[in-house]
């Protein structure tokens, strides 16, 4: 993982980084909150620690600074402020975790790695893959075998929908509330009409018909 310190005590800044690199973790150390909030909000790390009482910006002006500008970065606090309104306050600003100090290194190593677990669980949830199949819905694109799909905006959200529920049958009605929001007419054959069109361009070049009709129910996707 790659980890971003923000501590001005330089003797457990040394202890806390030293571990960590023994541990396979990347890090980079900042001693001051105006220092530790620019690398922050720089991007690209999977956790942020943050000293509460720090020079220049503290640890809680820092922490709401970040959120502020819709950064989601599990952060952990450490501080030798312990008490529960301390703790509130600080998980109230936007921290994930609370530590306070004196820490025994394991414990914070436990913790750091398991608020990387939830940052790399909320990325693989923002790319869907099923069989061929990878969507993603950050940058709104589709790939079957490596090739690009162009889908138009009901198209794909009719993929993530399927996709979402693989080898489960997803009825036109459940389609129609999640995609179009409106509730169910059984005249209507808006899902089937996309349906096809999704199909033609998901399936060309293609032998195998990557969704499943199921007989008066609705759709399926199998994982190969």
């Amino acid at each position: 993982m790659r980890i971003l310190i923000v501590e001005d005590d330089q003797d457990t800044l040394r202890f806390i980084a030293k571990g960590l690199e023994e541990a396979g973790h990347a890090v980079m150390l900042a001693s001051d909150g105006t220092e530790g909030l620019y690398h922050a909000a720089g991007g690209g790390f999977d956790v942020v620690v943050v000293d509460r009482m720090l020079p220049g910006l503290d640890g809680l002006s820092l922490l709401k600074a970040l959120r502020a500008t819709g950064d989601a970065t599990p952060v952990l606090m450490l501080t030798a402020l312990g008490s529960i309104a301390d703790r509130v306050n600080g998980l109230e600003a936007g921290a994930d975790d609370y530590l306070v100090k004196p820490f025994a290194f394991s414990e914070l190593s436990a913790r750091i790695n398991a608020l990387g677990r939830r940052t790399h669980a909320r990325i693989e949830a923002r790319r869907l893959s099923v069989g061929d199949i990878v969507l993603d819905l950050d940058s709104r694109t589709v790939e079957r075998g490596g090739r690009r799909v162009a889908l138009q905006p009901r198209e794909f959200s009719l993929l993530a929908e399927l996709m979402r529920n693989p080898r489960r049958v997803v009825t036109r009605t459940m389609l129609l509330e999640r995609v179009w929001d409106f509730d169910f007419d059984p005249k209507t054959n808006i899902v089937d009409t996309h349906m096809s069109r999704l199909r033609s361009k998901l399936n060309a070049g293609f032998e195998e018909d990557a969704i499943e009709t199921v007989r008066g129910s609705g759709y399926m996707m199998r994982p190969g």
